[in-house]
This record gives C-alpha cells, sequence and structure tokens, in this order.
C-alpha cells in the first residue's frame, strides 16, 4: 500500500504543478510560457523521482507503468494497482487546481490544463505525436532505469530532463500528455472538447509505451 501511496500522492504533485503552472501563468502562448510548462512538469518528475523513488519507483505515469509491465519488471496485478492510484492521485491535483481557481479571481486562459489537439493539427496529427513522444519518453525511462545497464542515481534527473524536451517539441500539437493519469483529471474537469479527445491521450501513450517497451528488448543486452 505504501507505493500506491507514493505513486498516489508523486501523481497530484505532478498535476498541480504541471497542469498549475499553465493555469496561473497564462497557459502556454507564448515561447517563454511553453517553456515554463514543460520545466515545471519536467522539475516535478525529477523531485518526485527523489522523494518518491526509493518506494515506488515514481512512475506516476501509466504509460511508464504499462512499459515496466511489459518489459517484466513487475506484475500486472501490482502494474494495475499503480494505474488506479495514479489517477486519484491526479483528481486530487485536478480538484485542488479547481478549488483555487473557484477561490481566486484570474483572467485564465485554461482553468484545468487539459489536452486537446491545437487549432490545425487533427486528430491523426496529435494521435501521432503522442504515440511518438512517449515512446521516446518511455525507452528514456527503461533504459535508465535498467537495472543492469541503467544510470543509477542519475536516472531521475535524465528522465526529467528528457520530460522538459518532450513538452517543448508537443506542447504546441496536444498541449503534451505521455501519461493518461495526466489526461483523465482535467479532461473531467474541464469537459467538453477535452473530454470528447480524451481518448487520444489515453490509447496513444499506452501504444508509445509498448513500442518502446519492444525496442528496448531488441537493443538491450543483459548476457
Amino acid at each position: 500500500m505504501k507505493k500506491y501511496l507514493a505513486e498516489m500522492v508523486g501523481t497530484m504533485v505532478l498535476v498541480l504543478m504541471g497542469c498549475g503552472s499553465a493555469v496561473f501563468n497564462g497557459g502556454c502562448g507564448t515561447p517563454a510560457q511553453v517553456l515554463m510548462v514543460a520545466m515545471a512538469f519536467g522539475f516535478s518528475v525529477i523531485a518526485m523521482a527523489y522523494t518518491i523513488g526509493g518506494i515506488s519507483g515514481c512512475h506516476i505515469n501509466p504509460a511508464i507503468t504499462l512499459g515496466c509491465m511489459l518489459s517484466g519488471r513487475m506484475k500486472n496485478k501490482e502494474g494495475l494497482m499503480y494505474m488506479l492510484f495514479q489517477v486519484i492521485g491526479a483528481l486530487i491535483g485536478s480538484s485542488i487546481i479547481a478549488l483555487l481557481t473557484s477561490n481566486i479571481d484570474m483572467a485564465y486562459a485554461t482553468t484545468t490544463g487539459a489536452n486537446s489537439c491545437a487549432s490545425g493539427v487533427g486528430v491523426i496529427g496529435g494521435f501521432i505525436a503522442e504515440v511518438v513522444f512517449t515512446f521516446v519518453f518511455v525507452l528514456v525511462v527503461l533504459g535508465t532505469t535498467d537495472p543492469k545497464k541503467g544510470a543509477g542515481n542519475f536516472a531521475g534527473l535524465a528522465i526529467g530532463i528528457s520530460l522538459v524536451l518532450v513538452h517543448i517539441c508537443c506542447i504546441p500539437i496536444t498541449g503534451t500528455s505521455v501519461n493518461p493519469a495526466r489526461s483523465i483529471a482535467p479532461a473531467l474537469f474541464a469537459g467538453g472538447e477535452a473530454l470528447s479527445q480524451l481518448w487520444i491521450f489515453i490509447l496513444a501513450p499506452f501504444i508509445g509505451a509498448f513500442l518502446s517497451s519492444c525496442v528496448w528488448k531488441l537493443i538491450c543486452d543483459h548476457k
């Protein structure tokens, strides 16, 4: 249970800080805002990696958990419980943002930080982007946390930096999910377009995670 609670708290922090950075700093309409939100998500992962990494591994992302399950690093039952508590944590994070926005009078570009495909991107473009960038992110996670070939104590730093890079590139396309829990909670609060497109930000990251686990098995030699 301690592992599950750690995943819940970690995911709550990720959503609160990542989505909150967009909510309270005017969205992602400028390059500076894109960089700010990208760093908020990446730094949140780094902070949590060194806080709860020793307890749960700090997945705080169902796509990462799926990658670990497919790579044989954890049992399916445990992985599904991780996912459940990650979604619960994300809901808590979004609830805190909703509580704050309902009591703070500001001109919000977004009150949830929910994902949606940008104008002109379309469903196919957004779907492909989420598959590709989740693939890259989860591959970094699998590589840096590999028990024999990994980066050891530097894994959290590498993972956080990779998430910053992914956000810098993908925010203009979909707002960047690469994390179903991060998308589910804000979409439930936002409704409308975010909710209607939610399937993209659940299915595409899982496909990306599946592909990354396959590639890691091909390129990793534990002999």
